[in-house]
């Protein structure tokens, strides 16, 4: 198999991990009454939103590493009261799915990954499990992207792509991630 499967997954784990770099970055600016203020969406504010996030990136990251915390993640529904130990604990996650994502050989998309779930274990393809992962980063930053316009600070764009007028502000947020677009993005050839 061609190691160049595995580049979609390290674009959208390095995405990711931007997309959350840049949504906990602004929700720096909350004060704490915002940040726990009920707002509509699945979950009932943005602490709860984003902490949600974190837990299940705990889950399925904890399994796709070939870990047993199963339910266990679940203990406490919002373990980051605030929003700088919530992004440094997704900062942490974010890295966690990289360094996993990163370390794949083009047969691991198959391999089969067993997810504790109590009473039950699920079996499911790697591939699989890291595009549930995705969609479930992407709906619920939606979510919490939608209830931050409903604040005094102004969502962040979340999209991938940044006009070349814009360059520094992608350059900023690749330099606290230590990252650079070329990573991101590796390019052709």
């Amino acid at each position: 198999m061609s190691e160049s499967l595995l580049l979609p997954y390290r674009a959208m784990a390095r995405n990711n991990g931007w997309a959350n770099h840049r949504l906990l970055g602004a929700c720096q600016g909350l004060d704490q009454a915002e940040f726990t203020a009920p707002r509509s969406g699945f979950f009932p504010s943005l602490r709860a939103t984003l902490n949600h996030i974190l837990i299940v990136d705990h889950f399925y990251i904890d399994a796709m590493e070939g870990g047993r915390l199963g339910p266990a993640a679940w203990a406490d529904r919002e373990p980051c009261a605030t929003p700088a130990a919530l992004q440094a604990a997704q900062s942490a996650m974010d890295r966690r799915l990289i360094a996993l994502v990163d370390g794949l050989a083009p047969g691991d998309l198959s391999r089969i990954v067993t997810v504790h779930r109590g009473p039950r274990d699920q079996k499911e393809r790697l591939d699989r499990l890291l595009l549930h992962l995705f969609q479930h980063q992407i709906h619920h930053r939606g979510q919490a992207h939608a209830m931050l316009s409903g604040t005094a600070i102004a969502p962040p764009q979340l999209d991938e792509f940044f006009p070349a007028e814009e360059a520094p502000l992608r350059a900023g947020d690749f330099a606290a991630l230590g990252w650079d677009e070329a990573e991101r993005w590796p390019p052709r050839g």
